[in-house]
């Protein structure tokens, strides 16, 4: 079954211009989810939309949005005043500028979307921007809206389509200062460094996100597994924390622990690749073939013979 898009419109480059669909490029489907129930009775928890004042209950056809102007007092504006704010990129990706990708701060990134043709009508117009964008080794930026809201876009080749990056606007993201001003200026020493290194270089390797494993996820699971089984969840024991006199010290102890870690795995290796060996051989040397077999002549025959 095809995914289902998330939005469906036009890009735009001047006069060019394709129909294309959205999907989203990231799903949290998988993980695991909790409902909320009653202690006592484990009935699900709904949640009914009431009155502040009167605590009555509200049908959601006379919910209005209403916008807090001073304590307690609202401007209030309905679905169809929205409406009327009718802006071009609600149906239309236009492409207003090509800037280097190097140059888009990573903390303006929200979420990605893959970007497709919606049909075969326009996919050759849709390829030449897609191609034009690699060419040039650009991204491209545009506006759209999603979810009542426009959101700047950054769009750039992927395969054989196109990925769509939401960007954050500049008064979402919040000033790095009033967080790092008050770390000091610290010097630190070339062994401090030369140590810090060494770990780093034994950690050393390349992205492969295959191998992330959530941890926590698959702990979550096994303890819905063993709550369902009826076993009895006890909590584990916690760790002392390592007690370090010094920076330095700290830093000779993970050298140390990386070293032991290091060989203990080098063995490892060994003995798999050992043990690899022996099956191999073993199977080696309890096979005979054919001439050996047939030189072998069989103890049936003999005891025939002698008798």
């Amino acid at each position: 079954m095809a995914p289902r898009a998330y939005w469906k419109g036009f890009l735009r480059l001047s006069l060019v211009s394709c129909p294309i669909q959205l999907f989203p490029a990231t799903s949290e489907r998988e993980k695991i989810s909790f409902h909320q129930i009653n202690k006592d009775t484990g009935n699900r928890i709904r949640y009914r939309k009431v009155d502040e004042d009167t605590g009555e209950e509200v049908p959601s056809e006379d919910i209005i949005k209403g916008y807090e102007v001073a304590k307690g007092q609202y401007v209030e504006i309905d679905q169809d005043e929205i409406e009327t704010i009718a802006l071009e990129s609600t149906k239309t990706i236009e492409i207003d500028e090509f800037v280097p990708k190097s140059e888009i701060d990573d903390l303006y990134n929200i979420r990605p979307y893959y970007i497709a043709p919606d049909g075969k009508v326009g996919q050759d117009a849709f390829v030449v921007i897609r191609d034009i964008i690699e060419k040039m080794n650009m991204v491209a930026l545009g506006r759209v809206v999603l979810t009542s809201r426009e959101h700047v876009i950054a769009m750039q080749p992927r395969g054989k389509g196109l990925m769509g990056m939401l960007l954050r606007y500049p008064y979402e993201v919040r000033d790095e200062k009033e967080y790092f001003d008050d770390i000091p200026n610290v010097k630190i020493s070339k062994d401090m460094m030369d140590l810090a290194k060494h770990i780093v270089e034994t950690k050393s390797g390349h992205f492969e996100p295959e191998k992330f494993e959530d941890h926590y996820e698959t702990a979550l699971k096994e303890l819905v597994q063993k709550k369902s089984k009826g076993f009895k969840i006890e909590a584990p024991k916690e760790r002392a924390p390592a007690k370090v006199i010094n920076l330095m010290d700290a830093l000779r102890r993970s050298v140390k622990e990386e070293r032991l870690s290091g060989r203990k795995q080098s063995a490892k290796r060994s003995r798999k690749r050992i043990e690899g060996q022996k099956e191999m051989l073993f199977t080696i040397s309890g096979k005979k073939t054919g001439k050996e077999e047939a030189r072998k002549p069989a103890p049936a025959a003999r005891r025939r013979k002698a008798g």
